[in-house]
């Protein structure tokens, strides 16, 4: 029998990308692929791409470059690219990028396995002609559902259980009476996806898309429209996913605080998360990526209040001056974004909390910069990423007068990110002596015992280094209960607790 075709998926940007991959891993595999974990013991080398901002699109053409140098090398015959800078682009990038011997777009991915075939024998495949994905789905939020529109990490149910270093059984069929991306609670069959990495975290898709307009965004243009999961899909994937050993599942999408309004019910999330922590094996629900401006009350209870729900606000505050924010069309001010830290923390007192924000947006003036440093000086946030302007394509600040210089743009870049390291430190003094709930992510000879807490997202916050007695026969998965003794930057070092003080 002749050797399977084999494949690998190099993934850069978010966790949303992550879980797209897996989806297109699931469908591979499903097909009778192999799937490898180097491009350069590879047939063919998928890129899933980031089309979010400059530096990310810059990182996503050196590993397209970086893979095509291997053909010829090692057993890699093609590169292709995917993603979102694959969508965005299109035929564009292909003509501007010949070293990527095919572009796909999302409409390509439940064909992906053709698309390859065609590409490995010598075809082509026409790369799409960008379009923006808004206009493919009905403007009123209810009518999405079924549209039939192509989304990614939405995959279905219907294939063997895969988890990583394991092929599925492309002969399994799904039961007719099992919905869209859904496992049974146990037993072989498993949503459209397979684990490209062991570890006791994975993020689960919750909705595709967004409906806002932020004036220096571009994601809904390529991503489309906000189209929200079924809960019985997100329930059966985290059943599947705690089956696999997952004990931390991350809720992701570009919007999560506007899930269910396409499924006629705004308060969905409050509903499922409750029966998400329940899931046997799950020990921590986390949500990322909230909206300020929609953040309603009754989700803040449950987010503060649920147990096995990280008390975790990732809040995409952006900026705080009100010209500013205007300017982007969002909402709030300084004022109003400390009212709801002070709300969160009055529930939730240890709540983690963490931003991003844009400097030198055009207009931005010196008050509003001051403004921004006022508030986030008060805010005491436990992460904070900066990011300093620059014109996205199709974004309607792309076409504002009052540019500043870039020369600014990096000043104040310059200026504020030391402000924010020194600041997210101090918050993480202040959490020493707290008792913490960590999960144990990684146990190596030389970095010791690293896990997360739960005010600590994967990837994005810092880490809990676990140190003394008690550490010698922890593994990863493991939930500890800890104290915070130090701070190092944004990370804490942490002693398990005794058993006195473990117990309620």
């Amino acid at each position: 029998m002749p050797d399977r075709r084999t494949v690998a998926l190099v993934t850069l940007g978010c966790a949303r990308n992550e879980v797209d991959s897996e989806e297109l891993a699931g469908r591979l595999a499903a097909d009778g692929w192999q799937l490898v974990p180097d491009a350069a013991e590879a047939d063919v080398a998928v890129v899933n791409t980031c089309g979010f901002v400059e530096a990310a699109k810059k990182d996503s053409v050196d590993a397209l470059l970086e893979a095509g140098d291997l053909k010829g090398q090692a057993r890699t015959q093609a590169v292709v690219a995917v993603g979102c800078m694959a969508e965005r682009y299109g035929k564009e990038l292909a003509e501007a990028l010949p070293e990527a011997d095919g572009v796909l777009g999302f409409d390509d991915y439940a064909d992906i396995s053709d698309r390859l075939r065609t590409i490995l024998s010598g075809g082509v495949h026409a790369p799409h002609v960008p379009r923006d994905r808004r206009k493919l789905l009905p403007v009123s939020p209810a009518e999405r559902q079924g549209a039939g529109v192509a989304l990614p990490g939405h995959g279905d149910a219907g294939h063997a259980a895969a988890g990583p270093g394991e092929a599925a059984d492309p002969a399994a069929g799904a039961p007719a009476d099992l919905p869209a991306g859904v496992a049974p609670a146990s037993g072989p069959r498993a949503p459209l996806r397979r684990r490209l990495g062991g570890g006791p975290v994975a993020s689960v898709k919750l909705a595709s898309g967004c409906d806002r307009r932020c004036t220096f965004c571009a994601i809904p243009a390529f991503r489309g429209s906000f189209v929200s999961r079924r809960p019985a899909d997100v329930l059966g994937e985290t059943r599947w996913l705690a089956e696999q050993g997952v004990k931390e599942v991350m809720l992701v999408s570009e919007n999560n605080t506007s899930y269910g309004k396409d499924l006629g019910d705004l308060r969905l999330l409050e509903t499922l998360l409750p029966e998400l922590a329940a899931v046997d094996g799950i020990e921590r629900v986390r949500v990322s990526y909230l909206q300020p401006a929609e953040l309603r009350p009754g989700l803040i209870d449950v987010l503060a209040g649920t147990e096995n729900v990280a008390p975790y606000f990732d809040l995409s505050f952006q900026h705080a001056a009100p010209t500013v924010l205007r300017a982007m069309r969002r909402f709030g001010d300084t004022e109003r974004f400390w009212e709801l830290l002070e709300t969160i923390r009055a529930k939730a007192p240890h709540a983690g909390v963490r931003s991003n924000f844009i400097v030198g947006f055009p207009g931005e003036r010196e008050a509003d910069f001051a403004e921004l440093e006022r508030f986030l000086t008060g805010a005491r946030l436990d992460a904070i990423g900066v990011f300093g302007y620059s014109d996205e394509d199709g974004t309607e600040a792309a076409g504002y007068d009052g540019k500043l210089d870039p020369e600014a743009v990096a000043e104040r870049l310059a200026h504020l990110t030391p402000l924010a390291e020194e600041l997210t430190a101090q918050r993480a003094e202040e959490r020493v002596g707290e008792r913490l709930s960590v999960l144990v992510e990684s146990v190596d000879e030389g970095e010791g015992v690293l896990g997360r807490a739960a005010h600590q997202a994967p990837e994005t916050d810092g880490l809990v280094r676990l140190t003394g007695p008690g550490c010698a026969d922890l593994v990863p998965g493991r939930m500890v209960e800890a104290r915070a003794v130090a701070a190092e930057g944004v990370d804490l070092v942490a002693e398990p607790a005794t058993v006195e003080e473990a117990s309620p």
